[in-house]
This record gives structure tokens, C-alpha cells and sequence, in this order.
């Protein structure tokens, strides 16, 4: 045997189950290379299952990229790796050490498949003048079958809680793009929340307030919105401004729709308000952009104004919605892009027809 093609490692090995040998090592990307590959689920010509990773997802990839490509970037995250023959491990030296050496064969090419970790592997794979170290973890399995088990167990834990995540963003920096969008959404959500004479103060549910009736993830695709292209996006990027014109617009502007729709807001709930609802508070995210846009709305008298002409137009806690020839019943709007859409366009469009015969008239 062509010794180059045996690669050694120190290894540690945890006692955890009588049938499957497990242990964790380093090694550099260029090393894993050479020891496991990505095989993706698919079909043979005959129809039967071949593999289990899933497709790249080449947005996610690039976005690991960027991030490793930075000097202090760290990744403690172990590839997951399983190995069907061509890998052993040395006895260990007395029977109190965990210490173990071992052993691969390459020279049938990569033995090992990855179960977890591919898209930071495909990312550490395209770095250029960085050879990262990784934690490894791997294991010995007898058969496909129960490699393939293996792969379902360990990608089937639950990940947090997209909302818990979104919450500690604000405590982060230097994330990539996506993320720091929603890292700005998720600041003003914060202050919103907690800020001492803010219109929405307790009333947004969170992981650390679960007493709100407005989720939180609502009110970020509002400020989300906004600062693309609405009220805020003038300080898109600038937090200090945003803290402190950004939240006073959104905070106007919520005051106002509580004086202005108070049956509908007071003491009401998801299920008996589509105003409370996220169809609402994300339709009426769009009102508030348009009404700034138009006409120069920032204070919660400004605001008034302008949802006063929405009065008589819409049905958010009984009655019916008329959009044009089409009925539906208040709380038959849902939480999903055609409802929000249709939604939003017909409370802005009858804002357009009274706001241009108040025009006319003047």
C-alpha cells in the first residue's frame, strides 16, 4: 500500500454507543477533501435512491464564503463525517485513554461521506490563501443503511427558534447583508417595545415579552419594507437615526391608527382584528410609506389626517372587504402574500381617490 494515501490523525474517542465507533479531530479543509465527499440525492437509470444531501444553495454558500474570508472569522461548527471501511482507529494505549490514532485510506479516493456540514465545507473548499482547520466529528458505521439513518437522526434536531434569533441581532455585528436588514428591523422592533411612551410598548410578542399580540416578525417585515423603499428608507444603515427618527415615525404613525380605528385596536386580538392581524399591521405598513410619501406625514396628527379618509372603507373586526367586485368576509384575509397584496393595494388606492379629490376641491 502507497503510504501517501494513508492520512493520520490524533484523535479523540468519546465512549458513546456499544455499536458505532465515534471520535473528533482536526483537520484542515484541503485534508477533508481528501477523506470525505458530498453526495447528493438523486436517482439511477433503474429508479432506485442513490445519496441524501440535499442541492447547494449557492446564495447560502457565498454568504459562509464572505464571512471565512474575514481574518476573525471562527467556525466551531464540526463537519459531520461517516465512514464505511477504509478508516480504523489504533487501540488505544491503556484502557482509561480516550486518545486514539487514526487511520485513512485514500487510495480508492475519498471513504467518507459528510452527514452534516456541507454547504461550510463547499465554502471552505472555494477560499483562496486560507487553509482553515476544522473540528471533525466521525464515525464508523457497518453498512449504507445505517449511514443513511445516521444522516435523518442528525439532521433532525430542531434548530432555534427563528424569532429568538432575529431578537439577538441587534447584539451582533458584522453579519452579511441579509442578516444585518434584519438586524435593523429586528433593533427598532426592540425599541418599539420597550421605549418608554412608544404607541406598540408591550404590545409586540417576543421571545421575552410572549405576552404581545403583535408578532414580532410582523412588525420587522414593516420596518423591512420601509427601509427599502418607504418612511425610513432615509436612514437605512444608520442606526443612531434610526433609533431615534425611525422609531418615532413608526410610533406616530401607530398612535394614529389606534385613534383613528380604537374599535378595532383596543383590547383586540389576531383573531378578533385583522388590524391587529399581520395582513394589517402589514398593510398598514404600506399606508404609513404612502402617507409620508404623499404627503409629508411624520407626526401622529399628520397621520391622522390622511387614515380618517380610510373611514368607512374597510372591515377589520366585522362586515365585509370590497374589493371591487370580489366580497370577502373580515376575517377572511390571511396571513399570505395575496391577501397582504390585495390588501394593501386597496386601502392605498382608496387613499389615492380621496386624497385627489381633496385636491380637486381645494
Amino acid at each position: 500500500m502507497n503510504k501517501n494515501h494513508l492520512l493520520r490523525f490524533d484523535a479523540l474517542a468519546p465512549v458513546q454507543s456499544r455499536k458505532l465507533t465515534v471520535f473528533t479531530f482536526i483537520a484542515k479543509a484541503s485534508e477533508i477533501a481528501r477523506i470525505a465527499r458530498i453526495e447528493r440525492a438523486g436517482r439511477n437509470d433503474s429508479g432506485a435512491l442513490q445519496g441524501f444531501q440535499r442541492p447547494q444553495i449557492a446564495s447560502h454558500i457565498r454568504e459562509i464564503r464572505d464571512y471565512l474570508e474575514k481574518p476573525n472569522s471562527i467556525l466551531p461548527n464540526a463537519i459531520v463525517v461517516a465512514f464505511i471501511g477504509q478508516a480504523s482507529l489504533e487501540p488505544a494505549t491503556n484502557s482509561k485513554s480516550r486518545v486514539r490514532k487514526l487511520i485513512i485510506d485514500t487510495s480508492k479516493g475519498p471513504p467518507g461521506w459528510i452527514v452534516d456540514g456541507q454547504q461550510r465545507f463547499t465554502a471552505l473548499s472555494e477560499l483562496r490563501g486560507r487553509d482553515f482547520e476544522l473540528l471533525v466529528s466521525g464515525f464508523l458505521c457497518e453498512t449504507e443503511e445505517e449511514l443513511q439513518k445516521q444522516f435523518i437522526l442528525v439532521n433532525n434536531t430542531r434548530p432555534l427558534p427563528k424569532a429568538l434569533v432575529y431578537e439577538l441581532l441587534p447584539q451582533v455585528g458584522d453579519l452579511p447583508l441579509r442578516m444585518s436588514s434584519r438586524s435593523q428591523a429586528a433593533l427598532v422592533t426592540e425599541a418599539l417595545n420597550y421605549r418608554v411612551g412608544s404607541s406598540l410598548k408591550g404590545l409586540i410578542k417576543q421571545q421575552t415579552n410572549p405576552k404581545g399580540v403583535i408578532r414580532d416578525t410582523v412588525l420587522q417585515r414593516v420596518i423591512m419594507n420601509s427601509l427599502s423603499d418607504g418612511a425610513l428608507r432615509l436612514y437605512a444603515g444608520e442606526n443612531k437615526l434610526l433609533l431615534d427618527q425611525g422609531v418615532t415615525i413608526i410610533s406616530e404613525f401607530y398612535h394614529a391608527v389606534r385613534h383613528v380605528f380604537a374599535e378595532d385596536w383596543v383590547n383586540k386580538t389576531p383573531k378578533t382584528s385583522r388590524l391587529i392581524h399581520g395582513t394589517g399591521i402589514i398593510a398598514m405598513g404600506y399606508v404609513m410609506d404612502f402617507l409620508n410619501s404623499v404627503t409629508g406625514a411624520t407626526t401622529r396628527d399628520e397621520f391622522v389626517r390622511g387614515l380618517q379618509l380610510l373611514k368607512g372603507k374597510t372591515a377589520w373586526s366585522d362586515g365585509e372587504w370590497e374589493f371591487g367586485p370580489e366580497r370577502r368576509r373580515w376575517n377572511g384575509l390571511q396571513n399570505v402574500p395575496t391577501d397582504i397584496r390585495q390588501l394593501s393595494l386597496h386601502l392605498v388606492q382608496v387613499l389615492k381617490r380621496r386624497i385627489g379629490k381633496t385636491v380637486r376641491a381645494a
